[in-house]
């Protein structure tokens, strides 16, 4: 079973490379992040014609998150997080499908730092790791998929000098994330590539695409019930440099 996280960048102008990549890879369940689109704006006619069924959770021009299922529709278990009637962002989607439960998530960028969205990400990452908790209580198969907006090891980036200021990368995001693997939560791609230098992400500046300068920043993390049965974990990297493709490319972990 393949499960990929998959930050579109805007479904709309990405479309043409989402179904491509549904028709050559044929992924069992994607998570999609950054849809940038309203919930009347998803192209629900366009996927199912892929053969998929979507559940998704949109937001004008920026933010949302869905869950893709091949052959068959994902059974919403919650949308958003608790801890913040607020927060108004559509960043967090659970959803059942054949008995695994799997969310997409997109987290706060967090920039510039410090100040209220750097706060914004920190609180949010600990409202995530409530309800990581609970899932894992239920003591079933999960995978937490997404954009986490966090580069967690100095070996997970192109360069530690040009990152040492962002929010992707500060001691507190890090602590953070850190502290939901303590949980009981595995790295399905730092498991499979444990010497880090695996990219998920290459900026549209400055040629980080053709330097080879991106970062790792999508996450897919397992339950221990799902990392019993981790086969593989890695990247469909040659996605990334595709006409108009996203700044990210398909990150995936094969379940048995």
């Amino acid at each position: 079973m393949k499960i990929v996280s998959y930050n579109v960048n805007g479904i709309r102008a990405r479309l043409e490379r989402l179904i491509e990549y549904l028709s050559e890879q044929q992924p069992d369940v994607v998570c999609l992040q950054e849809l940038k689109a309203a919930d009347d704006g998803f192209p629900i006619d366009d996927i199912r014609a892929a053969g998929y069924g979507a559940v998704w959770h949109g937001q004008k021009g920026f933010n949302g998150v869905a869950v893709l299922a091949r052959g068959k529709d994902p059974v919403e278990r919650q949308r958003g997080l608790a801890g913040d009637p607020e927060d108004a962002h559509s960043r967090y989607l659970e959803c059942d499908v054949d008995g695994l439960v799997v969310a997409s998530i997109y987290l706060p960028n967090g920039n510039p730092q410090p100040g209220p969205k750097f706060d914004y990400k920190l609180k949010w990452m600990e409202r995530l790791a409530d309800r990581a908790r609970d899932l894992l209580a239920e003591e079933v198969p999960v995978v937490l998929a997404g954009d986490y907006n966090v580069i967690p090891n100095n070996d997970d980036t192109f360069s530690v000098r040009a990152m040492a200021d962002d929010a992707l990368m500060q001691p507190e995001s890090r602590e953070r994330y850190r502290t939901l693997l303590a949980q009981g939560w595995t790295d399905s791609l730092r498991t499979r590539h444990p010497k880090g230098g695996v990219w998920t992400y290459w900026d549209y500046q400055a040629g980080a695409w053709q330097r080879d300068a991106g970062f790792r920043i999508d996450h897919l993390l397992l339950s221990p019930v799902a990392a019993d049965r981790l086969a593989d974990a890695g990247v469909d990297k040659e996605y990334r440099g595709r006409e108009k493709a996203s700044d990210h490319a398909p990150t995936w972990v094969q379940l048995r």
